[in-house]
């Protein structure tokens, strides 16, 4: 693949720097069609404090967080602080276990 995509291309005239970079080109695409493309990497890498409890409130707060109702608004809202009330706790209660392990 690498090599019909070479014989295609137009290297004459080219300096140094242009034809590496037609030729970079050239690799990474046929890399992507090879390949594929990732989303990049995760965002985080050690979930370490989260557990259950946490879980639970995030899959409550994205079934209720689809309504756009007013009388729903209050319970998404409660929701939404009942899980950062979960991931503030179980954090906080992990990272002072860690704390206590080091000591």
């Amino acid at each position: 693949m690498v090599g019909d995509k070479v014989e295609e291309a137009e290297w004459k005239g080219l300096d140094v720097n242009e034809h590496w970079q037609q030729m970079k080109c050239i690799m990474m695409e046929t890399a992507q069609d090879i390949h594929g493309m990732s989303k990049g990497p995760r965002r985080h890498k050690e979930t370490w404090w989260w557990n259950e409890e946490v879980a639970e409130a995030v899959r409550e707060r994205s079934t209720e967080s689809g309504r756009e109702k007013k009388e729903v608004r209050k319970e998404y809202k409660k929701s939404r602080q009942k899980c950062k009330e979960g991931y503030f706790f179980s954090k906080g209660k992990e990272t002072e276990g860690m704390c206590k392990r080091l000591k």
